[in-house]
Parts: structure tokens; C-alpha cells; sequence
């Protein structure tokens, strides 16, 4: 009988350790942070990428934002993602609860080195999210997945095709549109498609309800904006729901 008694004891001290860890799990946004380093993307412009994301991170008004949730907390994860099959997971999945969880992960960002600096295959970059939020350690209502990039998709798989697949798993994905002044473009067709990058990225790339693109007028101006993305995306109203945002994009059938 002691046995058995000890048997019992051990399983549910083990049912209580895995019921405290699911609800651990809890988050209120998963969203991956996916960033264009194809060839395009210069290293002084590159650089500028990552100190705008780390800043973003870090800046009170999205740490606002993050305690705004029923949870108080995200989970982030950051991609590198160039042509073809060249994506990379360079940050896994952290949970940003407070000013120093947040810290920590903008100096993980800056610390990252370069992984590609080839094509730009923003499905390939889509697909690759939708695949580590689909393994993500953590559980959330929402799942988000944030693009940036400074051109069209000129590799690997369909853009629209990859957007869709990926929005018909409930996945949202936004857009921020870095733009690039014609003359200084060594490739305007790719960075400055017809009707301009931020039509291009909300009819082909952004999607889900709610869905949004950004404008980056430039690479210095990057930081601003990726401020207000994050906050578009984190933030919730006072009734627990999603709060509007910038430049909505209808969801697709």
C-alpha cells in the first residue's frame, strides 16, 4: 500500500508541475519579428534595422502596450530571411513581461550578426515564421507575423501564396515598407515596384483581420515606425479587444 500511496503522490505532484507550466504558457501576442537582410540591404542600412528593432522593443510606449494585455506579457522570436531557403531563426522564442526581459532581448538583436545577404523571397521569409510560431513553447489567442523589408519578392516561392496559407491558420501577418529614394536604388524595379512599395506589401504581402502595412520613409526613420507597428500590434482596447489599426487591410477569402 505505501508503494502504491507513493505512486499516486508522485503523479499528481507531476499532473501539478505540467498544469503550472501550461498555464505559464500563457501570453497575449506571439509575433515574429522578421527581417530582410538580402543584398539590398547595405550594412549601414542593415545596421539601422537592427538598432531600430532593438530600440522599438526596449521603448516604454510598447512596454505600455505589452502591460495592456489581460496577461501583461508577449512572446517574441527574431528571423533572418534573404532568397530561397535562406532563413534563419537568430533569436528564439522569449517572453517580454518587463523593461529588462525587454533589454535583453534588444541586445540580443544588436549582437546578432549578419546570416544572408543574397534574393529576396518574402515567402520564404512568411513561411519560415508561420513554421516557428507553429512550435512556439507558449500559447496565444493572437499570432502575429511582422515583415520588414525594402523590395519586391524576386525569389523562391509565391508571395500571395505563402500570405494566404499562412492567414488561413488564423496567423496575421503586417508589413513595415522601408523606402528607398529612386535615384540612390540600384535596382528600382525591385525597391520601387509600379504604384510604390507600400501598395506592393498591402497587395501581396500583408494580411489577416486587422492586418496593416507601416511606411518607413527611410532607414533613418525606421525605429519611429517599427515603435508605432508594435504598439499597433501588441496594444488592447479596454474591453480585452485588439485596438484599431493603422491603415487596415481587409483579410482575404
Amino acid at each position: 500500500m505505501r508503494i502504491i500511496r507513493c505512486a499516486l503522490a508522485i503523479a499528481a505532484l507531476v499532473l501539478a508541475q505540467i498544469s503550472f507550466a501550461r498555464a505559464a504558457e500563457q501570453v497575449d501576442l506571439l509575433l515574429a519579428l522578421a527581417m530582410d537582410v538580402s543584398r539590398s540591404m547595405e550594412q549601414p542600412k542593415f545596421l539601422l534595422q537592427r538598432e531600430g528593432y532593438a530600440a522599438a522593443v526596449t521603448n516604454p510606449q510598447v512596454l505600455k502596450a505589452i502591460r495592456s494585455g489581460p496577461h501583461q506579457k508577449i512572446a517574441l522570436c527574431f528571423i533572418d530571411w534573404s532568397g530561397g531557403g535562406e532563413q534563419k531563426l537568430i533569436i528564439d522564442w522569449n517572453v517580454i513581461d518587463s523593461a529588462a526581459s525587454a533589454q535583453r532581448f534588444g541586445d540580443l538583436i544588436i549582437e546578432a550578426p549578419r546570416s544572408f545577404n543574397d534574393r529576396t523571397s518574402i515567402g520564404g521569409g512568411i513561411t519560415f515564421a508561420a513554421a516557428q510560431i507553429a512550435r512556439a513553447p507558449f500559447e496565444a489567442e493572437r499570432q502575429t507575423i511582422d515583415v520588414s523589408g525594402d523590395g519586391t519578392n524576386n525569389a523562391g516561392r509565391d508571395v500571395q501564396i505563402a500570405r494566404d496559407q499562412v492567414v488561413a491558420k488564423g496567423i496575421n501577418v503586417n508589413g513595415i515598407a522601408i523606402l528607398t529614394d529612386i535615384q540612390y536604388s540600384r535596382t528600382p524595379e525591385h525597391t520601387n515596384p509600379p504604384g510604390g512599395l507600400e501598395k506592393y506589401y498591402r497587395d501581396n504581402v500583408v494580411g489577416g483581420p486587422g492586418s496593416f502595412v507601416m511606411v518607413a520613409e527611410d532607414f533613418s526613420s525606421f525605429g519611429r515606425s517599427m515603435v508605432k507597428k508594435l504598439i499597433a500590434e501588441i496594444a488592447v482596447g479596454p474591453a480585452g479587444g485588439r485596438t484599431a489599426s493603422i491603415g487596415p487591410h481587409a483579410p482575404r477569402p
